[in-house]
């Protein structure tokens, strides 16, 4: 059998995990530890960017006249500029 020879390599046999259900045991909690992880660094980097999204629209105060909000439609391309010039008109 030499230095290298033997069943298990060095490890009673059972490997480098552990024997039987131990061995599983282990192995599991491993992935169940990754996969955790991996779960918890997802929302750290969401919970961030959901943060930075809503410190944005905090800043930006929402028209209040009739012309700042027919100028916010007209700008977003809800209206054309036929509609805003006549809206724009009644609204004088």
């Amino acid at each position: 059998m030499g230095m290298m020879g033997g069943f298990g390599s060095g490890f009673g046999g059972y490997g480098a995990m552990g024997g039987g259900s131990i061995g599983w045991l282990l192995n599991i909690a491993i992935l169940v530890g990754i996969v955790l992880l991996v779960v918890w660094v997802v929302k750290q980097f969401s919970r961030g960017s959901v943060n930075i999204a809503a410190n944005r629209s905090a800043t930006i105060t929402p028209p209040t006249s009739a012309r700042e909000i027919l100028a916010a439609r007209y700008a977003r391309g809800e209206l054309s500029r036929e509609d805003y010039l006549a809206t724009l008109d009644d609204l004088s």
